[in-house]
């Protein structure tokens, strides 16, 4: 399985929707090899527990300094 096929499956893993016992077994060994996949999913539930528990989520000041500092070079580099 390679990294695409994982993403084009992801609604799936997060729904545990996938019910081919060997399409599960391939994604699984994927999530075992891939770190960069695994830290997708992991951060995609991460994502969707903190929106349906509407929890609001309070960035540190450092953090939303330096988002908001490359949001705006972002942007006037492309003179939104």
């Amino acid at each position: 399985m390679t990294c695409t096929e994982f993403l084009a499956m992801l609604d799936d893993m997060i729904d545990d929707s996938i019910v081919a016992a060997e399409t599960r077994a391939e994604v699984e060994q994927h999530l075992r090899k891939c770190g960069h996949c695994e830290v997708v999913l992991n951060t995609t539930r991460k994502t969707i527990e903190i929106y349906r528990s509407h929890q609001i989520y309070e960035l540190p000041y450092e953090v939303n300094e330096r988002l908001h500092a490359a949001i705006m070079t972002r942007c006037k580099a492309k003179r939104c």
